[in-house]
């Protein structure tokens, strides 16, 4: 007996699974970015229906998307959305890591977009920090100070690693390992 598994295909997999945003309170402070969105895929008509969708309610009906070409592979002029066209821009010179959304009733919103490679704790604290009200933090300058937790996550973790491979030998100065006859004993005046 044969089996034949059918692979969903990304547009599919996007249109069935929920937008992943984390939008910012109603407030009167007024920030640099109004949330964040963490897409499935590169593929912008697969992924502004449901984003659109989920944004109906809270921000009524997206006319309008902007993006940086150097994140999406292919930037379509419009995307089909409930029966009606979503109307899709790009502009170089616009954040890359920036969604601008507009609406001919309510006005504009900035989303940070979240690369769908990202790993999950790390696009938690995107979309947290993209959420503050009021913060006067970019698009750009929030993927800059992820990239360098990351950065110190990965060196923390290397430095475990290497302390456990060397059976928790404590470093000398100078970065070499110390033996442990090098150390000082309890007897020798170390309390």
């Amino acid at each position: 007996m044969t089996t034949t598994l059918a692979r969903t295909a990304p547009r599919d997999l996007a249109a069935d699974l929920p937008a992943r945003l984390s939008l910012t309170p109603t407030t009167t402070l007024a920030g640099q970015l109004d949330g964040a969105w963490w897409p499935y895929s590169r593929d912008l008509e697969a992924e502004l229906p449901p984003l659109a969708a989920a944004l109906e309610e809270p921000w009524g009906r997206i006319t309008r998307a902007t993006v940086n070409p150097t994140r999406w592979p292919v930037v379509p002029h419009t995307v089909a959305v409930d029966g009606r066209m979503l109307h899709v821009g790009w502009f170089t010179e616009q954040d890359p890591d920036k969604l601008i959304l507009l609406s001919y009733t309510v006005g504009r919103w900035d989303l940070l977009v979240i690369p769908p490679e990202t790993a999950p704790a790390a696009a938690a604290r995107l979309m947290a920090a993209a959420a503050i009200p009021g913060s006067v933090l970019t698009a750009g300058v929030l993927m800059t100070n992820e990239a360098v937790i990351e950065r110190g996550i990965r060196d923390t973790v290397r430095r475990e690693a290497t302390w456990e491979s060397e059976g928790g030998a404590c470093m000398s100065p100078f970065g070499s390992p110390m033996r442990r006859s090098a150390l000082p004993l309890p007897g020798n005046g170390w309390r």
